[in-house]
């Protein structure tokens, strides 16, 4: 069944990835949508002239920025092909049970940005993409392979045979990723937003991670975690 992407950038990186698009509707009276509708011509959807009422009756995230696209069923990626790639500067990021679209969609952006090999998240009891997930990614999601797995816990065991080293962020942890050497195929796991890791979850980790916090701030949401955590991982002082 095919989906709803808002937001220009959003849509653009879409429609850059060949992702095939149906209808894209458009703000009749929007500036600087024409290379957007360009594109979308040139790849034979249909393009829609509409006012801010319509556009606001389609809208799912209520933030489009003039411009909704019907687009094809986003395509979840494979964990067997994802850890097939397992090599020296393997990096990815698992998300045990994120379940606001927000914080999915910024992660998603972060890892992409960073060069992650891909995300994974489990099929229940987690956010998916969905159109406020892919506005929050700002078309990462259209780069960054997706997987989604039966079972976070399965698949760590899978990537631990695989060679894949596991840091699990949480913020009681003892070892401060600021004092970490990360080196060789290694794996990100972000805990659910209240709950944090679960417990099976939690014991499959090799190593759980810390952000020091000096303020009285007790932790940082999910995703500004992911952030710091991907870049103290990717880039080491001094490498």
């Amino acid at each position: 069944m095919p989906e709803q992407l808002e937001g220009r950038r959003a849509v653009a990186e879409a429609l850059r990835s060949g992702r095939p698009v149906d209808k894209l509707y458009v703000l009749s009276t929007a500036k600087g949508l024409g290379d957007i509708i360009g594109s979308a011509r040139e790849a034979g959807a249909a393009v829609v002239q509409c006012d801010r009422e319509r556009l606001d009756r389609l809208s799912q995230t209520g933030n489009h920025q003039g411009i909704v696209a019907s687009v094809a069923a986003y395509a979840y990626g494979s964990a067997e092909a994802l850890l097939a790639e397992v090599g020296e500067d393997f990096l990815i990021v698992v998300c045990d049970g994120i379940q606001d679209e927000r914080n999915l969609g910024a992660v998603i952006r972060t890892a992409e940005a960073v060069g992650a090999n891909g995300l994974v998240i489990p099929k229940r009891r987690s956010a998916t993409l969905s159109a406020a997930t892919a506005r929050a990614a700002a078309g990462a999601a259209e780069h960054l392979p997706v997987i989604r797995v039966p079972g976070i816990p399965g698949f760590l065991r899978e990537a631990r045979e695989a060679g894949v080293w596991i840091y699990g962020a949480a913020s009681e942890a003892a070892e401060s990723a600021l004092d970490m050497t990360f080196s060789g195929p290694s794996a990100l796991v972000l805990g659910n937003e209240e709950e944090g890791l679960h417990r099976l979850t939690r014991e499959l980790c090799d190593t759980l991670i810390s952000l020091p916090m000096r303020g009285k701030t007790a932790s940082l949401n999910v995703s500004c975690a992911a952030a710091v955590l991907l870049y103290r991982m990717r880039w080491k002082p001094n490498a």
